[in-house]
């Protein structure tokens, strides 16, 4: 379990849903640490461990506080979320970079925190001035505001996305090996014997270039071991379970008042 980085701070929380919410996001990308500055209905708050969603080692340790000033008081730097432009002069960051500069911190030793504010109107000035620097999301200007859930996700995942290799856990896809020239030239035995046993090749004169053509088919697309695995295995049912078309009986026989072609 991934339970390390920067604490994250939040002010004055009005909904334990939301607190749950934000569990939930931590626990996804790696974090641990939650505070809370003295949330509206209490703690704790049993709608925020349902909306957790068995994020459960993060609501067990959420630590309380009567206001900020105590909340960040062990930290040695503090970035505060805000969409609002701000006249404090303090360094503005996007949230990749400011996850890149608490990496660094974290690697250092030091101890850092995330304020987020509360759901209606976030932080206040003075809230921000305790902050070391800004951290703000490039967001649609017209519609800039940001559910408390989705800004912690975003930080969170920014910290995951440059926490290093081995930590993620990277998306598993189907594998995509290329057949090697040896797969393709078995499958092409194959298809010569089994095609050649129910009378594929006529004339037989042209059975070289019909193979010709056979092996541009199997081989441009690109094919992968596991597709052409799986080709080999319908084909092998087909050969092995025709009752009409016994192997070794040659061309199936021509339908009522139709030529065998």
């Amino acid at each position: 379990m991934l339970a390390e980085g920067p604490a994250i701070i939040l002010v004055e929380p009005q909904l334990g849903e939301n607190i749950g919410m934000v569990a939930r996001a931590m626990a996804n990308f790696g974090l641990g640490e939650l505070r809370l500055v003295n949330p509206r209905d209490g703690w704790p708050n049993e709608k925020a461990r349902a909306a957790a969603s068995r994020a459960d080692h993060i609501i067990d340790g959420v630590a309380v506080f009567e206001n900020l000033g105590g909340a960040v008081a062990d930290l040695n730097f503090v970035y505060a979320t805000t969409a609002r432009p701000r006249d404090n002069f303090k360094p503005v960051r996007g949230p990749q970079e400011a996850a890149g500069e608490l990496h660094r911190r974290f690697a250092a030793g030091q101890k850092t925190g995330i304020l987020f504010g509360r759901e209606r109107w976030g932080l206040t000035n003075e809230e921000v001035a305790m902050a070391d620097e800004i951290v703000t999301f490039p967001v649609n200007p017209a519609f800039a505001s940001l559910n408390i859930a989705q800004a912690v996700l975003l930080m969170s995942y920014e910290w995951m996305q440059q926490a290093g290799a081995g930590r993620a856990v990277a998306p598993e896809g189907p594998d995509l090996t290329p057949a090697s020239r040896e797969h393709i030239n078995s499958l092409m035995d194959y298809l010569d014997r089994v095609l050649g046993e129910r009378g594929y090749f006529r004339p037989a004169d042209k059975k070289p270039k019909m193979m010709d053509n056979l092996r541009a088919v199997f081989t441009r697309p690109g094919f992968t071991v596991a597709e052409l695995a799986v080709l080999r295995g319908v084909l092998t049912s087909l050969e092995k379970f025709s009752p009409k078309n016994p192997r070794g009986a040659g061309a199936p026989e021509a339908r009522d008042g139709e030529q065998a072609k």
